[in-house]
């Protein structure tokens, strides 16, 4: 990291949007672990790619939070600093409504979410496609495979190939396993 990118970071209060995040320790996931947990590894994820834009990385944080605390009370977020609002506007983008199916919640964001929409999507993604090394419901692995190719390939493809080739080598072992279980 250049001194410049320190800089840049020195001022970014993470922890309230951590402690709201804490909201989502309860909510189990399908390859083990809580949401909690997985909104930091998405954060994790930025911060590998050299993303360090403080917007991005406090919605990254909570990013899960509205879909999946549907009674949250979004006024915790917008109060909690200058950029409040920013993060709960790129929150809102990365948010599937309950009329959405997913395909239609993935193009939404292809077609018209900000490019850090995007980004924080396809790290999203990232996160979720390592966690299917954990599961064994092998009709869910090859479907979230599968639609991670179909809606998640194309828009890391226009954000960041290198997010893109590490996509493309965990579609390729979730694969290779559902491949030998097929033998």
């Amino acid at each position: 990291m250049t001194t410049e990118e320190m800089l840049r970071l020195k001022g970014t209060h993470l922890a309230p949007y951590m402690q709201l995040a804490t909201a989502l320790i309860g909510k189990v996931r399908n390859g083990g672990g809580n949401m909690f947990r997985h909104q930091l590894d998405t954060m994790a994820t930025l911060v590998d790619y050299g993303y360090i834009d403080s917007v991005l990385l406090k919605a990254s944080i909570i990013h899960d939070l509205i879909e999946d605390v549907p009674d949250f009370n979004h006024n915790l977020i917008l109060s909690i600093d200058y950029e409040s609002s920013a993060v709960y506007e790129l929150v809102l983008e990365v948010t599937r409504f309950p009329e959405e199916t997913k395909g239609e919640f993935l193009t939404r964001i292809h077609e018209s979410g900000s490019r850090y929409a995007k980004i924080l999507k396809v790290a999203d993604r990232i996160s979720n496609m390592i966690s299917l090394g954990y599961v064994n419901d092998t009709k869910f692995i090859k479907r979230y495979t599968e639609e991670t190719v179909k809606y998640i390939f194309p828009i890391a493809g226009e954000v960041d190939r290198s997010m893109l080739a590490e996509l493309e080598s965990l579609v390729a072992t979730r694969r290779s396993f559902l491949a030998l279980l097929e033998k």
